[in-house]
């Protein structure tokens, strides 16, 4: 079963059978593009007419209902012109005359006379001619054929005897002296006296919705009689032509009018004089009906074509691809050494035979490069395994081949680091530095190699240091990998970094040298305002040439370390402490005012004095002598800013050493919570500098 599942997967993927497919779905859609546009057009014509043929027959009926209003007011008339008033005035006549007009109460359901009051006198029905007690007179009709002595066509009602749905017509009987009676006649809407044969369907329209209504769409005429004087708005099938004709301002227009409704085709037409409208509708699906069945057979014929095209197609394609399947099954065999790859091709003619020539020739080259290609690689394994230094082949951030050295370097097997990510040895950088990711890739775009020194990691989890140089294979295709070279710095790294370290720090104490002093120095004059408050603290040791005469250089280099250790006891982690030159010390305080400098300054002087060198039987000790010169804007250079702490330091020694000399304050903006010149005074111990004026 499985096998019979895999020789059908096959076939349906072979090229026959894409061709075969091919030629079906393009036959599929030549005659589905072909069919819908003829469809969709002859469906468009066919509404089109259909449009021109309903608004026609609107039109027609609008027409018809027309001529049935005008006979009928005729007939009215006819009557009026033929009363007199002696007739009207003897109701023995009156009847008498009304039995003589058969004609006229053919055309009505009942015919009446009624004074100008509105008193019926005489009325003619199916039950005959009688007087019955009626009064029309405030019927709106009425009075307006009264008022205005013309006849009138009433608005659908309900008729006084009956209750039924009628509309009446009225002709008043008049002459030079007025109007001296009414003639009228009604229509039964339910029975369909004026409208019969108009709003019914005929056999050949069966599918048509006809509906007479007046100007405010009150139904005269439905093919359902329950819908009589009901708004129009309930019929589903006019409500949204109904909307649109009240949306174009309700026009009573006799040659018709279109008007829009989903799924129906929808006209109406205007019955001039008593402006009533006759609506027709006809369903789009009833008319496209036959357009659909002639549809459905035509793709039913369509299906049958394709398919005995796509079965003489299959079988010709197979016939002439038979020499492609012999192609094929060599093809199979093409490099798995099973025949020789100049042996077993098919011959044959015409673009297969050309497949099977370039396959073979394909194949010889094949093999010729495979042996070409296994003896460039064992060379790269030989230079691999011998190279000095740690390479790596990259590609998509993943080792892809590596050579002994670099698994040395890197505490790994090869077969630990082929396939893993870079991630694995390179230590991310500080939050403030590039990846090297993007180093690499901002170097590789200006075709450069990247060059710079990377922290890696063993496979033991120790770190080292390594020179990293990365080149792309193809700085055009940067995609294709680079090649890494990888030499182990941390050595060189700790040398320099120890190089770098003297360069800038005394060797004795460990402390800052003149140089870096005065680097920094420098830095905090030309950072002026942002730098300030800053203050900087000359120190001199007092009685030092003692130590070095009564214990030797020894314990003169050993008293050394001790001030150094004691200043530093004093100071901020963030300060610099420097010795300039034998026995004198200073300081550079950074964000720090006038007056805690002089504080820190009688700290130090406390911790030197408190030194104790052990010497034979007793102990060696010193003092120290301070200055503090705060910078200020006054201050033009390091040297400026140096000279005035040495005045103050110079001051505190011929004060009697021990103490504390300040030069001036920097001078504070005047604010009401600030010092005012004259208010500042120096610390307890403290006294100005003689050349210098105290603020």
């Amino acid at each position: 079963m499985n096998n019979r599942l895999a020789r059908l997967e096959n076939a349906l993927g072979s090229l026959k059978a894409r061709i075969t497919m091919g030629g079906i779905m393009a036959l599929v859609l030549g005659i589905g593009v072909i069919t819908t546009i003829l469809v969709g057009r002859t469906e468009h014509d066919l509404l089109q007419g259909q449009r021109q043929r309903e608004m026609s027959e609107a039109v027609r009926t609008a027409g018809l209902l027309g001529h049935n209003v005008v006979q009928l007011q005729r007939v009215l008339q006819s009557v009026a012109e033929v009363l007199d008033e002696q007739t009207l005035g003897d109701p023995v006549r009156l009847k008498e005359f009304m039995r003589t007009r058969q004609v006229v109460r053919n055309f009505f359901a009942n015919v009446y006379v009624a004074t100008p009051d509105g008193d019926v006198q005489v009325m003619a029905d199916e039950n005959g001619i009688h007087l019955p007690s009626l009064n029309i007179g405030e019927r709106g009709y009425f009075g307006r054929s009264i008022a205005d002595i013309r006849p009138m066509v009433s608005e659908p009602l309900r008729g006084s005897l009956t209750g039924e749905p009628i509309i009446a017509f009225v002709q008043p009987v008049h002459d030079a002296k007025g109007v001296h009676a009414v003639v009228g006649g009604t229509l039964r809407l339910s029975s369909r006296d004026l409208l019969d044969g108009l709003a019914d369907a005929q056999e050949f329209d069966a599918g048509a919705l006809i509906v007479v209504t007046d100007a405010q769409g009150r139904v005269l005429a439905h093919p359902d009689r329950k819908r009589l004087m009901q708004s129009i708005a309930d019929e589903p099938r006019l409500a949204q032509a109904f909307k649109s004709w009240q949306a174009a301002g309700s026009p009573i227009e006799p040659l018709g009018l279109s008007l829009a409704q989903p799924r129906e085709i929808t006209s109406v037409a205007g019955v001039p004089g008593p402006d009533w409208l006759v609506w027709r509708a006809r369903s789009e699906t009833e008319i496209l009906a036959p357009v659909k069945a002639a549809r459905e057979q035509a793709m039913a014929w369509a299906a049958s074509l394709v398919a005995l095209v796509s079965a003489g197609m299959f079988l010709t394609l197979w016939w002439l691809l038979q020499p492609l399947m012999l192609l094929e099954r060599r093809a199979q065999h093409m490099f798995d050494g099973v025949m020789r790859p100049e042996d077993g091709w098919p011959k044959a003619d015409g673009e297969i035979g050309h497949l099977g020539k370039v396959l073979r020739d394909v194949g010889v080259q094949r093999a010729e490069l495979e042996r070409l290609n296994s003896e460039m690689i064992s060379k790269l394994h030989s230079v691999m395994r011998a190279a000095p230094i740690g390479i790596a082949f990259i590609r998509n951030r993943r080792f892809e081949l590596v050579s002994d050295e670099l698994c040395r370097l890197l505490s790994y097997e090869d077969k630990d680091l082929l396939g893993q990510q870079l991630d694995l040895i390179v230590v991310p950088p500080d939050d403030d530095q590039p990846a090297l990711a993007a180093l690499e890739k901002e170097a590789f775009a200006r075709s450069n190699s990247y060059v710079g020194e990377v922290r890696m990691q063993r496979g033991d989890g120790t770190r080292f240091w390594a020179r990293l140089r990365s080149r792309p294979v193809d700085p055009e295709h940067t995609e294709l990998g680079s090649i890494w070279t990888v030499l182990n710095i941390e050595e060189q790294r700790n040398a320099r970094k120890a190089l770098e370290w003297s360069a800038a720090h005394d060797g004795l104490t460990g402390l800052a040298n003149r140089l870096r002093f005065d680097q920094q120095a420098q830095r905090l004059i030309d950072a002026r305002p942002l730098s300030l408050p800053t203050a900087m603290v000359f120190i001199d040791l007092d009685h030092f040439k003692e130590v070095n005469d009564t214990g030797g250089h020894l314990s003169g280099d050993a008293m050394l370390r001790a001030a150094a250790a004691a200043i530093m006891s004093r100071v901020r982690s963030g300060d610099l402490a420097a010795r300039i030159g034998g026995d004198e010390f200073a300081l550079l305080l950074e964000q720090c005012t006038h007056e805690a400098a002089v504080r820190v300054a009688e700290d130090i002087v406390a911790s030197i004095s408190a030194i104790a060198l052990p010497w034979l039987s007793g102990s060696l000790h010193v003092g120290a002598s301070i200055g503090v010169a705060s910078l200020s804007p006054e201050i033009g250079s390091v040297d400026d800013w140096i000279s005035a702490a040495d005045a103050a330091c110079y001051a505190a020694k011929a004060a009697g050493r021990g103490t504390v000399r300040a030069g001036l304050a920097p001078r504070a903006p005047r604010a009401p919570s600030a010092l005012r010149a004259g208010d500042a005074r120096p610390a307890s111990g403290v006294a100005a500098s003689p050349d210098i004026a105290e603020d």
